[in-house]
């Protein structure tokens, strides 16, 4: 096997040296513009800061992979999710909650607020969709609706990509977000840059990506970030294979003994602190 060119794009820092830096806004802006509806095109986007403290003490602070605004004030909330954990869904209604409530202004307020779009990329599949077509879609995307199906509010919405799902080979990507998942998902076996995605934007998300590029110091970044990424994997599968019969608390337990950190059990779990430390 030949060793890899580039970034693995699943680890932390991968993710963010290719979207969450400001010299690569466009690579962002390409992939958001690629992903959402044409009447919602972003024409800008500011970076902004991705720890969000609640208002209160009891309140947990949430830390975004990627938080951004574009140019009507809309916020965009991309999160890379790397394992299946419990309350998922939970915790990213929960981030939603923070670019929501930020809009909030001092003394008379007509509470109309701006839209708020959380991008869930998840490198592995939900497991509660009964119908077999939804079993195989990439992209799932979610609006607040009433019973007959309309859309009751049109300014939150939550976007999820099953990259599991995505099987395009080259010669079938069409569109320009079959381009984006298809470099997403194979980035660190290509050698090579595919003449279907050979761009100018591509080809500066290939630069950015390119291992032979970084400098020491950032290389031992993405080696350590690297290391976590298949330890915590593989930490994780082991888990879930050993405690399959016997729950969650199994699984917390075997994390625990592992070493792993107690942020990333509770992560992993659903389960608390005090509940952790209990095993």
């Amino acid at each position: 096997m030949s060793k890899a060119k580039y970034v693995n794009p699943f680890t932390d820092f991968g993710f963010k040296k290719i979207f969450g830096e400001e010299a690569n806004k466009p690579l962002l802006l390409d992939f958001l513009n690629a992903l959402l509806p044409t009447a919602d095109k972003i024409v800008d986007l500011t970076f902004k800061n991705n720890e969000q403290m609640g208002q209160t003490d009891l309140d947990r602070k949430a830390i975004y992979d990627i938080y951004c605004e574009n140019e009507k004030g809309e916020k965009f909330i991309v999160e890379l999710q790397k394992a299946k954990q419990n309350y998922f869904k939970e915790r990213t209604i929960y981030y939603s909650t923070f670019p929501i409530r930020e809009q909030a202004e001092k003394g008379e307020w007509n509470y109309n607020l701006k839209a708020v779009y959380c991008i869930g990329i998840l490198d592995f599949t939900f497991d509660d969709y009964e119908t077999e077509p939804e079993k195989s879609e990439v992209v799932h995307t979610i609006k607040l609706k009433n019973q007959y199906g309309k859309t009751f509010y049109d300014k939150l919405t939550f976007i999820y990509l099953e990259m599991p799902n995505f099987k395009l080979v080259e010669t079938e990507l069409k569109t320009r977000l079959d381009k984006w998942l298809y470099f997403i998902k194979h980035l660190e076996d290509f050698q090579t840059i595919p003449e279907i995605i050979a761009d100018e934007v591509f080809s500066q998300a290939f630069e950015k990506a390119e291992l032979a590029k970084f400098g020491e110091a950032e290389l031992k970044r993405y080696e350590y970030s690297l290391k976590v990424f298949r330890d915590n994997k593989a930490v994780y599968d082991y888990a879930i294979d050993t405690a399959f019969d016997d729950g969650v608390l199994k699984v917390a337990k075997n994390l625990k003994d592992e070493g792993m950190d107690v942020e990333f059990i509770i992560k992993m779990t659903g389960l608390t602190k005090a509940e952790i430390e209990k095993l």
